[in-house]
């Protein structure tokens, strides 16, 4: 198994999505960045679990937590001409984008903000608290995931 991290606006795909239909799988798509798409194509698979990341608001940080529910096809997006991700170049056979399937694991009681991210010494390798990476999927390592895990749960504690 394989841990992420996804970043998504809250306003589009947010933990509360999520949490309203814990049952439901929820197609992860829109992703339009080569090497995003690649984690998603190659390496992102069923059984696998994602921090769910709240970007582009006031309030940014780790939310929760979903897994994979089915692992990568193409992106219906790609081809619908009413979607913000439509590819006028992509056809039946030209598809280049991906999507994913995640269903709701948990919301975490607190947002994990960046800021608490940044300040932890056992993350400093982490990919989102590096200058300048905005991909919108990422690899997070396993000693990454338990920490990310503690801190969510230890916040508010004294």
């Amino acid at each position: 198994m394989n841990y992420w991290l996804f970043k998504t606006e809250p306003e589009e795909c947010s933990i509360d999505d999520f949490a309203k239909a814990p049952d439901k799988a929820i197609v992860w798509e829109g992703v339009r960045n080569y090497q995003a798409r690649n984690f998603l194509r190659d390496q992102v698979k069923a059984g696998d679990l994602v921090f769910i990341y709240h970007s582009s608001c006031k309030d940014i940080g780790i939310a929760g937590l979903a897994k994979v529910v089915q692992s990568s096809y193409p992106d219906p997006s790609q081809f619908n001409s009413l979607s913000p991700y439509f590819d006028a170049k992509s056809s039946g056979t030209k598809a280049p984008w991906v999507a994913v399937d995640l269903q709701f694991v948990e919301k975490f009681p607190q947002l994990l903000s960046l800021d608490k991210l940044k300040q932890s010494t056992k993350l400093e390798q982490l990919a989102l608290v590096k200058k300048g990476n905005r991909l919108s999927v990422m690899p997070v390592s396993s000693a990454e995931w338990q920490q990310i895990l503690t801190m969510s749960k230890n916040q508010g504690t004294a």
